[in-house]
């Protein structure tokens, strides 16, 4: 499940034609700004700076000297090849370029062109045929494709088309992903490609994929485009408890057209994804998740003769997840992974583990009670690693190095809050540009020790908050004093303590999705100023701030532990002597709109209002792979999914809800909606429902606006009555 973007509120604003009192003119873009382009070389840098009105300019800058000249604009080798493209032609955002940016492929409905610098035209591949997801061999030789979800294999320079297995179908797919693949174990990034080349190029690893048992739902189109009779849109979506698709890894040799399948458990219930080649591509890692998402094995297959061996094997009493961050050492020597329930670990916290291919644990990186979030870099002739982390304070991101054999941790940048390092191409000198809530931060350049050598640009100028509009990061201990949750409290313009104020909430609150970050808001919450509200962000235990041990209250129990803590946040509100209690808002999509229903009902002694978009009303109605992750299947946990199903209180409602819907979301069906609106009718309860005609998980263009307008005119209204207009 992921979270609709919002666009800057202030933008809405600015886009809709609507009065509100007191909404003032947003102050002009203006204040100097400036970028990190990257390294010329390990002494230079280029830097960007611009200010409103003035132009653009591009700056060579000596990190040693300080020394500053103006660097010509340079195009990238990307912008080269689409520029030289044949007249009457210009690049789509479908196009695929070759890995030495000296040719392209050009995917357009009547077919695939080839197209390489230097050429007058462009040469026809093959006919389009529903072709997707072009990917070039790492060599730029040959591209992979799917056609009507089979998998295609293009040799360039031999001019030949190889169809690589035939047997797809409505409900067998081959390195094309299902749904629920995509969606939540792949990820959208992949568009649906489920095929991976070879280090040499002469291999492709591919899923095929088996749906026929899973079951299929319904989406009705019933728009004006649709035509009179309508149009049904019929996709296999596998819902909690339903059977999941059936999928085995192959590897298909280009040379031979031979395809071998790895040989795992064709009948056991498992999801495989994520697999990893050595350099050599004589080996491939695979990872195999079970049913219930409390194993996970990574195996390691010859790509000969499907032939496998367990290497590493995470076991945990709540859940798993897939690693799909694994880097590979370039000497052959092993991975790098990213774990919280390695069996090597014994905080709950994720670190790094450098593994061999045999298995065997090399070294353990990191040691720390703290969240690792991503390998930056990893320097292989001096044995370094670089990467992200929290540090000690969850809402902070920091840039840390370590040796490969666990030794030397440095935390190379310091200062509280949000980090983003530029490292030099030795790892000399580091370029960090950093912000928090309290501070629009700077670009600062630091050596290899971490120590600070000069300010590169300051921040304090930049465009941001509004003039007397105040942000801050506080903590508030949930009531059985486990946890101290981080709270992000933005007051409205001018606030005046002696004041009440109308409070909202703006949430998502899935399981491990943060909301709260210790960086410079910017304008986020401009618009809810402006009109003297208060906001609030805030973070429950299973967050991810609080590693494993916070996360592990989720299981079993989703919507529990969210309302609980969030209860916790309005109570300690209500102390306030600034904060109108009658007027204890929350808005949120997705998951965050689940909670919003959930606020609203099972919390109803806590909020009065809420606004809640694209909303799972019951963990029966969403997809299995999400749900069953923490909630198991609903035969195995039926206690749990009531009491996280918004419609077993929806006769608690007393506030005001606001609920909207597309009625061709094809992630959160309508349906949850549509239940959750039944039982509200039969408890005789007053809401309000939008439905979105011909929209999915979340709306743009028109719909968007109408949406954000709708939102605005429903605060205003809770809130001040008809005082606004």
């Amino acid at each position: 499940m992921k979270r609709i973007s919002v666009i800057s509120l202030v933008i809405f604003f600015l886009t809709l034609n609507y009065s509100f009192q007191s909404l003032a003119q947003m102050p002009p873009v203006n204040g100097s700004e400036a970028t990190v382009l990257g390294w010329v070389d390990d002494n230079h840098f280029l830097l960007r700076r611009y200010e409103a009105g003035k132009t653009i300019e591009t700056w060579k800058v000596n990190i040693r000297t300080g020394r500053q000249e103006i660097f010509p604009d340079t195009k990238s080798d990307e912008q080269l090849l689409t520029e030289s493209l044949p007249d009457g032609i210009t690049a789509e955002t479908t196009d695929v370029i070759s890995p030495d940016k000296k040719s392209m492929v050009l995917v357009r409905e009547d077919g695939l062109f080839f197209f390489k610098a230097g050429d007058v035209t462009r040469k026809r591949l093959t006919d389009n045929n529903n072709v997707v997801n072009v990917r070039f061999s790492p060599d730029g030789t040959k591209i992979a494709y799917t056609r009507n979800k089979d998998l295609y294999v293009f040799d360039i320079s031999a001019d030949k088309e190889i169809r690589l297995t035939d047997d797809a179908s409505d409900r067998i797919y081959n390195g094309y992903a299902s749904w629920v693949y995509m969606e939540e174990i792949l990820g959208r990034a992949s568009n649906y490609a489920a095929f991976w080349w070879s280090p040499d190029g002469k291999r492709i690893a591919f899923l095929r994929t088996d749906e026929s048992d899973v079951p299929v739902f319904t989406l009705n189109r019933l728009d004006m485009a649709d035509g009179i009779h309508g149009e049904l849109e019929q996709v296999p979506y596998p819902k909690a408890g339903d059977p999941a698709p059936r999928v085995r890894m192959g590897i298909a040799d280009l040379d031979s057209g031979i395809i071998v399948w790895v040989k795992t458990d064709t009948t056991a219930d498992q999801y495989i994804a994520w697999p990893f080649w050595s350099p050599d591509s004589r080996k491939m890692a695979i990872q195999v998740l079970n049913r219930d998402h409390d194993d996970l094995s990574i195996i390691l297959a010859d790509p000969v003769t499907g032939a496998y061996k367990e290497i590493v094997r995470e076991i945990s009493p709540t859940w798993v997840e897939f690693h799909e961050d694994v880097y590979v050492m370039e000497d052959g020597t092993g991975f790098i992974l990213r774990s919280s329930v390695c069996p090597a670990s014994r905080t709950g916290w994720e670190n790094l583990f450098y593994y061999s291919w045999e298995g065997d644990l090399l070294s353990q990186i990191t040691d720390v009670e703290f969240r690792v979030t991503s390998v930056e870099r990893v320097d292989e002739k001096q044995k370094l690693v670089y990467f992200y982390a929290t540090g000690p304070e969850s809402t902070d991101l920091h840039l840390f190095r370590a040796g490969l054999d666990g030794k030397d941790l440095l935390q190379i940048s310091t200062e509280s809050g949000t980090h983003n390092v530029s490292i030099s191409p030795s790892g000399s000198y580091f370029l960090d540009t950093w912000s928090s809530i309290m501070d629009k931060g700077s670009i600062i350049a630091i050596d290899r020790k971490g120590k600070m050598l000069k300010e590169i640009h300051s921040f304090k100028n930049r465009a941001g908050n509004n003039p007397g509009q105040k942000s801050e990061l506080i903590t508030i201990r949930t009531s059985d004093g486990l946890f101290d949750m981080p709270v992000i409290i933005t007051y409205p313009l001018n606030f005046n303590p002696s004041k009440k104020y109308p409070v909202i909430f703006d949430i998502y609150g899935g399981p491990d999705r943060k909301n709260v970050e210790n960086r410079w808001q910017d304008n986020i919450n401009s618009w809810y100023s402006l009109n003297g509200i208060i906001t609030v962000k805030a973070d429950h235990r299973g967050s991810g701030h609080f590693g494993k041990r916070g996360l592990d209250y989720l299981h079993r129990s989703l919507g529990k532990w969210e309302i609980l803590d969030y209860s916790d946040v309005v109570a300690w509100l209500r102390d306030k002597s600034f904060v109108d209690t009658t007027s204890i808002g929350i808005r949120g999509s997705s998951y965050g709109g689940y909670l919003t229903c959930l606020a609203l009902t099972r919390g109803a002694a806590y909020w009065t209002h809420g606004f809640a978009g694209s909303s799972v009303t019951d963990w029966r109605l969403y997809d299995n792979v999400y749900t069953e992750r923490y909630m198991d299947k609903p035969q195995d946990n039926p206690e749990g999914y009531d009491n996280g199903s918004v419609i077993e209180y929806a006769g608690n409602l007393k506030g005001k809800l606001y609920l909207n819907h597309g009625d061709m979301d094809d992630n959160v069906h309508m349906q949850n909606s549509i239940w959750l609106i039944s039982r509200l009718q039969d408890e005789g309860k007053t809401f309000r429902f939008m439905l979105y005609p011909d929209e999915r998980h979340g709306w743009r263009g028109a719909k968007r606006l109408h949406s954000t307008g709708e939102e605005y005119e429903f605060w205003l209204n809770s809130f001040f009555g008809d005082s606004y207009e």
